[in-house]
């Protein structure tokens, strides 16, 4: 199982930005907050079928978008949590599928083979996540000159690849406890928005000398960026069933509800300068 958990969480090193397609929306339904429009968004990428999620304040005044890229389990309830919870702070909020038909999972195993096929076609992947962005940017509600993106751990990688590819459309990128670690560094000057980076300080999986290589990459880019480290916090700490999940699987995942609440504002405050 330790060998698993550092191939699977060791495989977001080079990804990913770029076509769109149109969206097909399934009947509206309501999220629990009254005043919140929630609904699950089948659109695709060429032949790939993507299943997405979206939440957004009702009404049609025009808003920030922000994307959220999903954890290796796919896009399951705690990312759409997380649409949600944007969505009561105003935003536009949409939780892209990178796997296809909106797949998730519980089980370790099944999420490495989910991940791995993601990560096998750089390019196919690079549309995948352009498909969720166009879409975002193209609905009524979004004010499409002011779009974010999100991600948690394969996809905290995920969104920090968007940026490397200079996706200079993204205003602000934000990764909670993502793999920091790349094979096509940023290129001085490719991408002109804010990074913030979440991280755990006891992430087994991002080491100290990740991290700092990350830092000289974004220094040698000239990127505005800003990493926060929490201390004692582990791998997935933004997530409240990571323990559960780490004890069942073997992997070192646990919650920490303090560094959560802290990452949380952090966000909230960069994207209000949005």
């Amino acid at each position: 199982m330790k060998r698993l958990a550092q191939l699977t969480f060791c495989a977001c090193l080079g990804l990913y930005g770029c076509h769109s397609q149109k969206a097909a929306e399934s009947p509206t339904t309501l999220a629990p907050a009254a005043a919140i429009v929630t609904r699950e968004v089948n659109y695709s990428s060429g032949a790939t079928a993507l299943k997405g999620f979206i939440a957004y304040p009702a009404g049609n005044e025009q808003r920030p978008g922000v994307l959220i890229a999903h954890e290796w389990w796919g896009l399951n309830e705690y990312v759409k949590k997380r649409a949600i919870q944007l969505a009561e702070e105003g935003y536009v909020a949409f939780a892209l599928d990178m796997y296809g038909n909106g797949q998730h999972t519980d089980h370790p195993e099944e999420a490495k083979a989910f991940m791995t096929a993601a990560l096998s076609n750089v390019e196919e992947a690079k549309l995948r996540f352009k498909a969720a962005q166009d879409l975002l940017a193209k609905d009524p509600r979004t004010n499409p000159e002011k779009l974010a993106a999100i991600g948690y751990c394969f996809g905290g990688a995920t969104v920090l690849h968007m940026a490397r590819f200079g996706d200079n459309e993204l205003d602000l990128i934000a990764s909670f406890h993502g793999n920091l670690a790349t094979q096509s560094p940023m290129a001085k000057g490719a991408y002109s928005g804010k990074i913030f980076v979440a991280h755990g300080a006891a992430d087994p999986f991002v080491p100290a000398e990740q991290l700092s290589a990350f830092k000289k990459e974004m220094d040698a880019a000239g990127a505005n960026y800003e990493v926060v480290e929490y201390a004692g916090a582990k791998h997935a700490f933004t997530n409240p069933d990571a323990t559960a999940a780490g004890q069942k699987s073997g992997l070192p995942l646990a919650y920490d509800a303090e560094a959560d609440k802290q990452s949380w504002q952090r966000l909230s405050e960069l994207l209000a300068q949005l």
